[in-house]
């Protein structure tokens, strides 16, 4: 979950890595730190907090140079300190390196070197590795490294500077993201590829055991063999604009802003007149899909309340047997899958670490494994049989929001895909739901447009501690997704419940302090859901109802209404999570939080 940066070339270092390690701050901000070469020497500087007290104290050290690294740390091992922060040295400072991951056999290493007389500084597993490293080297430090990666457990991108090399930087890849940036005379690596972009577009992801050599000519790759790999450059679409703020005042409201023009994205190409058609990324034959008799989806946090929506589309949409799994849960359990089983994996970022995990279980029982992602070149994509992109752009703020509308996108189009060769959907209501489809990134932008509504809505009760989100059908999972936006950014406790199930046992917590907020569509369910709100109304709980145009009803109940343009039942998550996500972000405005790096989390969890 670290965020990691390097450079070698002609600009100064130090602002393309304090550009880089801002631009990756998202990944963690509990401190930072940077080694350069500077006048034949490393120099290292680290300090606890944000960014910019690292680079308060860079300028104030007058600090220059053409090659060094840097790092943003989310705390794993060890507390929030300096002597944690990264870059970490060996005893003689002949060798600094910084590292996302988690090295699970670092404390017996740690005790196999303090036999030999290894002194640390730190509580951290990353110090141990540069120990490790500086015993493993002879001269080659390929060779080094190909043997220090039989010798760690764990998941781990490393880049590393030698003292006696001002040349370049090294790096290392297995189960933590790292990208290659390739420019003209200058060279560059990342966790992501947000830091690249002001740069190049040009970057080569490299695989699980890879070792790089970077330097100022170019880069040189060797497999977890040692044998020599032919670069495989990939042209990055992303514009630096959409990795920028864009005059909003976080990237979380301008994310949410920009969900019309992701689901228009998404659609592109994808819908035509006579409905779905994926068979340009998808060469599956009607015979193989017939074949598959289940449906696992498996995802984490909001990935996952996407899924549990799609459940209901594809239940009712095919005839498979869908299941959905928490990603962490799906890979420790026994797993019933085999070649008649279609294995989808939803992942933003294609990094996350127990989804990654999930899949390669999956696939080793023979199912087929289908990513969706928004992240082409990401371990995910590069694992699975097929991938399905969301064409969402770089999404910064911690909390996801556009992701999570690409998301929907794509699996609703995957579950009318799936319906058509299948059989489970005529051909008339195919190219119904296909036209409403298309209208809906009007209906979510007309959505966004009424946030005045929910800033007041948030005016109201910012103060409140706890809030109850209810429910039913389509609407249950976004009800989780409300509560989950809340918590994140906010720190405001928040349950979400299907409607149901409030009278076995949420009902004991509500009284004239906890509103009770209840997403409640003009759908099927409609009277069932208004009888919970009666119910809570009864004691005394604020009710606020998101619910759609018309529904004057619904006032008669409710203390604060908002409402939504009319869609299909099936469509209606899409509209409806944008008030709630909406309301997160004005209350934790209200509440003096920091909205894009909400305290202990992290944008992409690579770590177990």
């Amino acid at each position: 979950m670290c965020g990691i940066v390097g450079y070698v070339g002609e600009r100064e270092v130090v602002d393309v890595l304090f550009d880089g390690m801002r631009r990756m701050e998202y990944r963690g901000y509990d401190s930072a730190g940077m080694a350069l070469w500077m006048e034949d020497k490393l120099e290292v500087i680290r300090e606890v907090g944000r960014v910019a007290e690292l680079e308060k104290a860079a300028h104030e050290r007058g600090l220059t140079g053409h090659l060094g690294i840097g790092h943003t740390r989310w705390a794993t091992h060890g507390g929030v300190t300096v002597e944690n922060a990264h870059p970490h040295s060996d005893e003689t400072g002949r060798f600094v390196l910084v590292h996302n991951g988690i090295v699970e056999n670092y404390l017996d290493l740690r005790e196999e070197l303090e036999h030999l007389g290894d002194r640390f500084v730190s509580e951290t597993d990353t110090e141990v590795v540069v120990h490790y490293l500086a015993r493993l080297y002879k001269g080659d430090m390929r060779e080094a490294l190909l043997e220090l990666q039989k010798k760690l457990r764990g998941s781990y991108a490393l880049v590393i500077l030698l003292r006696d090399d001002p040349n370049g930087f090294f790096c290392v890849r297995r189960g933590s993201p790292l990208v290659l940036g390739l420019g003209d005379g200058e060279n560059f690596c990342a966790s992501d590829v947000p830091p690249l972009l002001p740069y190049t577009r040009s970057v080569v992801y490299l695989d699980e055991g890879d070792i790089a050599s970077v330097t100022r000519q170019g880069a040189s790759v060797w497999d977890e063999t040692g044998s020599p790999k032919i670069l495989d450059v990939h042209q990055v679409d992303w514009d630096v604009s959409m990795a920028d703020k864009g005059g909003y005042p976080h990237f979380m409201l301008k994310e949410i802003n920009e969900q019309g023009a992701v689901v228009r994205s998404t659609l592109k190409s994808r819908v035509t007149e006579g409905g779905v058609d994926l068979s340009d990324e998808l060469l599956w034959t009607e015979e193989q899909v017939r074949s598959w008799r289940s449906l696992h989806i498996v995802a984490c946090g909001t990935s996952y309340y996407a899924s549990l929506v799609a459940e209901r589309a594809l239940s009712k949409w095919t005839d498979l047997d869908v299941r959905v799994d928490i990603a962490s849960e799906y890979r420790y359990r026994t797993v019933r899958t085999d070649e008649k089983t279609l294995a989808v994996f939803v992942s933003q970022s294609g990094e996350t670490a127990d989804t990654i995990a999930a899949q390669r279980l999956a696939r080793g029982l023979g199912a087929h494994c289908l990513a969706i992602t928004n992240a082409r070149g990401s371990t995910l994509d590069r694992e699975v049989h097929d991938t399905l992109l969301l064409k969402a752009g770089p999404e910064i703020g911690v909390a996801a929001t556009k992701t999570f509308m690409g998301q929907l996108t794509v699996l609703y189009l995957l579950a009318l895909y799936l319906g058509r060769l299948r059989g489970g959907i005529s051909a008339v209501e195919e190219v119904r739901l296909a036209e409403e489809l298309n209208q809906l990134p009007y209906k979510v932008e007309a959505t966004i447009a009424r946030e005045e509504s929910v800033q007041h809505l948030a005016e109201r009760y910012a103060g409140c501690r706890d809030f109850l989100f209810l429910g039913r059908g389509y609407s249950f999972p976004i009800a989780l997704e409300g509560a989950l936006k809340l918590k994140e950014i906010s720190y405001v406790h928040a349950e979400g419940y299907a409607a149901g199930e409030m009278k076995h046992g949420p009902i004991a917590l509500l009284d004239d302090k906890v509103p009770v907020v209840t997403v409640i569509p003009r759908d099927s369910l409609y009277e069932k859901t208004l009888s919970n709100i009666q119910e809570a109304k009864a004691r005394r709980s604020p009710i606020v109802a998101i619910g759609t145009d018309g529904d004057e009803l619904l006032s008669t109940y409710a203390d604060y209404v908002v409402t939504v343009p009319w869609t299909d039942e099936a469509f209606t998550p899409f509209l409806s999570v944008i008030p709630l996500q909406l309301f997160a972000y004005h209350v934790a405005k209200l509440r003096n939080c920091d909205i894009d790096k909400p305290r202990n989390l992290a944008k992409s969890v690579t770590v177990e």
